[in-house]
């Protein structure tokens, strides 16, 4: 339930959505490091300041090299 979450962090799902991308995508550059996540109460969340970066320059392939 996202109540629970601080608003400061996105799930992976909202994070996609965001970023107009497929959740894999998300993982996958969290598995490349391209971008942070924190575990919080046993859930994988981006902090906003992870995202603000990529929010400034998304469109299309905002994850890819």
């Amino acid at each position: 339930m996202r109540t629970s979450l601080p608003s400061n962090v996105h799930t992976i799902r909202e994070t996609a959505w965001l970023l107009g991308v497929d959740r894999s995508e998300v993982c996958r550059a969290i598995r490349l490091g391209k971008l942070r996540a924190e575990c919080r109460r046993g859930q994988t969340v981006i902090p906003v300041s992870a995202l603000l970066p990529l929010l400034a320059n998304a469109g299309p392939g905002v994850l890819r090299d």
